[in-house]
């Protein structure tokens, strides 16, 4: 085996699994109030905007709190920024449990603690997601992005896929201890990443130079290697922060992001609901809940692959965009339960496939602390559609009686996507040019067309 496949086999399987780890708990901290709500809506009398509204506020709060974060993470270390993080969201994903007593104890309405809550989260978990994916530009070499970042996004329709049957599960908890199923499910959820935070301080490495875990030869090969990419494109454009932040390009990706999210959240808080709508426990709701997430954990790792193979991102992600927008329009004309899940799995694939290859395009230009101030912007801007999709779902259902129309306008959104993605000004010849050196075969192969 040679250096650099030895170096990246090495890289991958000391970073990527932890990473995966940490990021399927963070998102199933995020997303199971869509689960909980099959028992927390009635009980707290919640309405579907209600509902829809406090699950998306997480995002605005997440929205200006994402960038100040990731720049605080460029400045003191990955591994010291992260562990506070997910410490501090396991605290308030573990409070939401406790809305009844605090609203007993404070006065304030069960729907404006809802909401508190869900602002704290946002503040808590935000530069997160940026953060990891500024820590894989310092590991990874361009032509290992696509893979990597679909392995380590591959947490999200993980986390349902078993987050779903464990979440409908717990809510068979109700009554023990004089708690609601869904207590119990905010609480066992919240604790891993209690956990976690602990685990990270120790075990993540900041940048290549301290990895004292890799041979010196190996070390040394990964420092230059990234050094002379980050040559290659600062040689066309050295960025800094604010430019990088008012960057058209990063705007661009912003608004490709904002398309995806929409559709991935809009369907994710309200999914199991529609699922439940076909006369399932909670149980069942749980694992039929998951089946398009399946697709997606293999759409993930098959489409990023593929884009690194081809070392081409725009179409991949354009053409994912328009089979998720066509899967879920569909589904919004069919009443039968299993063509509707058929319709759901198909967008499923394109929903998770376009992800990864999405977050190749930013690290194709930027570098330094402009890579993590624009990675920032890009997240914080494109994940305002996790608060417009979900609300826009629940404003809809309480209007119309059904998901039918809201499901349409997810769609659409995903469409404005693609075609901000297929007009995007990506500079292809220069990531060849910066990958020119690699080898045809192995682990670390690249195969051009």
């Amino acid at each position: 085996m040679d250096l650099e496949a030895r170096t990246m086999k090495r890289v991958m399987s000391r970073l990527v699994p932890f990473l995966i780890v940490c990021y399927f708990v963070a998102y199933l901290d995020r997303v199971n109030v869509g689960f909980a709500a099959l028992q927390m809506n009635q009980e707290l009398g919640f309405t579907a905007s209600q509902f829809g509204f406090g699950a998306g506020i997480f995002f605005i709060a997440y929205f200006f709190f994402e960038v100040p974060s990731n720049l605080l993470l460029e400045r003191f270390g990955a591994r010291r920024w992260i562990a506070r993080i997910m410490f501090t969201w396991g605290i308030v994903a573990a409070a939401m449990a406790f809305i009844p007593n605090i609203s007993q104890y404070t006065g304030i309405s069960h729907t404006g603690v809802f909401y508190g809550l869900r602002v704290l989260l946002g503040i808590a978990e935000a530069g997160f997601f940026p953060g990891i994916i500024f820590l894989l530009t310092l590991w990874f070499p361009a032509v290992y992005r696509g893979r990597v970042v679909g392995y380590f996004m591959a947490a999200i329709p993980l986390s349902t896929v078993i987050g779903a049957p464990i979440s409908g599960a717990l809510l068979s908890l109700d009554g023990r201890a004089g708690l609601a199923g869904w207590q119990w499910l905010y609480l066992l959820e919240a604790l891993p990443a209690l956990v976690l935070a602990f685990v990270v301080y120790f075990y993540l490495t900041d940048k290549p130079a301290d990895a004292h875990w890799l041979a010196a030869e190996e070390r040394e090969w990964l420092v230059a290697r990234q050094a002379d990419e980050r040559r290659h494109r600062e040689a066309v454009r050295a960025f800094s922060v604010k430019e990088a932040l008012f960057n058209p390009r990063v705007l661009a990706i912003a608004l490709i992001y904002f398309g995806a999210n929409a559709t991935n959240y809009g369907l994710s808080f309200f999914l199991p609901q529609i699922v439940k709508s076909f006369g399932l426990s909670n149980l069942q709701t749980g694992f039929v809940t998951s089946l398009p997430y399946i697709v997606g954990v293999i759409s993930m790792i098959v489409w990023g692959r593929h884009s690194d193979r081809k070392l081409e991102r725009k179409r991949h992600v354009g053409f994912a965009l328009l089979v998720a927008s066509a899967g879920i329009a569909a589904s919004a004309g069919l009443d039968n339960p299993v063509l509707k899940m058929v319709a759901l799995s198909i967008a499923g694939f394109g929903i998770f496939g376009c992800l990864p290859v999405i977050w190749t395009l930013p690290a194709a230009f930027l570098s330094g602390a402009a890579a993590a101030g624009g990675i920032a912007a890009i997240n914080s801007l494109g994940n305002l559609a996790g608060f417009f999709g979900p609300y826009a779902m629940g404003w809809i259902k309480d209007s119309t009686g059904g998901f039918g129309a809201g499901l349409l306008c997810l769609a659409g959104a995903g469409l404005i996507g693609m075609a901000a993605a297929l007009l995007l000004h990506h500079d292809r010849a220069l990531e060849i040019a910066s990958n020119r050196d690699l080898p045809t075969n192995g682990e670390g192969s690249v195969v051009r067309s």
